[in-house]
C-alpha cells in the first residue's frame, strides 16, 4: 500500500502429520489432496490377496531301456514329480475367509497358499467352488481373525472414462498397484473354450499374476475381476464385470 508497509499473502497452513498406527510410516506428500489414490489403496489393500498355486506333474523321461524293462515286467524307477508354481490374485468377499479369483489360477493345483497384506506367513487355502466356463473360483482360508471384505460396486453403472485401479500379484510382486481408466464396456470376448458376453476393457496394466485380482473404482469398490491382457498389444486388458459375478458368489457373501 502507498506510504505503508508492503502486504504479502498469508502463508498456507502447514500440513499436519496424521495419526498413524504403531510401526506405520507415512509421508506428508501422501496426504496432499492431489494424491487421491493413496487413501483408496490404504482402504482396500487388506482385502486384496496374493495367491500362489502349486501343480505336480510326472515328466515322461523314460528311456528305451526303461520301456524294455516295462515290457519284460520289470518296474523301472519312477521319476520325481515336477512342481510348477503359478502366481495369481484375489479379493476377500466374506469375513469367514472366502476369496474370489480366476479358475485358471487354481486349476490342477495340489496346494494353494494365500498371502494377506501385512502378514509374513501365507495361509493354506482350499478350493470350494469353480466355474471353468466363466473362469471364476472361490477359495477359502482359515484365519483366527475375521477378514475384511472388499466393497462391491456396480459394473452396470460404471462409465467409460472413470478411473480404474488394478491391484494384484504380477510375477509374484504382491500388492502391486497400476492405474488407468475404463476404456470400454460390454466387449464380447472369446478365449479358447470360454465365451464372455461382455467384459470391461481397461488400460490399467494387467500382467501374469494379476489374474483374479480386483479392478477398483475411485471409491474403493470392486467393479470387475481382472482376467487377461491382449499380447503383444499395449494397455488393452479385460475384467469380468462384478454384476455378472454377484449372483454366482452370493451364497458365500452371506456366510
Amino acid at each position: 500500500m502507498p506510504g505503508g508497509n508492503p502486504s504479502f499473502p498469508p502463508a498456507p497452513p502447514a500440513m499436519k502429520q496424521p495419526q498413524r498406527r504403531k510401526g506405520e510410516v507415512r509421508s506428508l506428500s501422501a496426504h496432499h489432496p492431489a494424491n487421491a489414490f493413496v487413501p483408496v489403496i490404504r482402504r482396500v489393500r487388506h482385502s486384496v490377496v496374493a495367491i500362489t498355486s502349486e501343480e505336480e506333474s510326472v515328466p515322461d523321461t523314460r528311456s528305451l531301456w526303461d520301456r524294455l524293462l516295462s515290457e519284460w515286467g520289470v518296474t523301472p524307477v519312477e521319476p520325481e514329480p515336477e512342481r510348477k508354481r503359478q502366481f495369481g490374485s484375489g479379493f476377500v468377499i466374506s469375513p469367514r475367509g472366502y476369496i474370489v479369483t480366476n479358475e485358471h489360477v487354481v486349476r490342477k493345483a495340489k496346494r494353494v497358499a494365500v498371502r494377506l497384506y501385512g502378514r509374513k506367513s501365507p495361509l493354506p487355502a482350499s478350493v470350494v467352488w469353480t466355474d471353468p466356463s466363466r473362469d471364476l473360483a472361490v477359495i477359502q482360508v482359515r484365519s483366527h481373525v475375521p477378514l475384511k471384505p472388499l466393497a462391491l460396486g456396480s459394473s452396470r453403472l460404471t462409465e467409460v472414462g472413470e478411473w480404474s485401479i488394478a491391484i494384484g500379484n504380477p510375477l509374484g510382486l504382491h500388492h502391486s498397484v497400476t492405474l488407468g481408466v475404463v476404456s470400454g464396456k460390454d466387449r464380447p470376448l472369446q478365449i479358447q473354450n470360454r465365451q464372455f458376453g461382455s467384459v470391461i476393457q481397461t488400460d490399467a496394466a494387467i500382467n501374469p499374476g494379476n489374474s483374479g485380482g480386483p479392478l477398483i473404482n475411485i471409491l474403493g469398490q470392486a467393479i470387475g475381476v481382472n482376467t487377461l491382457m491382449v499380447y503383444p498389444s499395449q494397455s488393452i486388458s479385460f475384467a469380468i464385470p462384478i454384476d455378472d459375478i454377484k449372483p454366482l458368489i452370493r451364497p458365500y457373501l452371506d456366510r
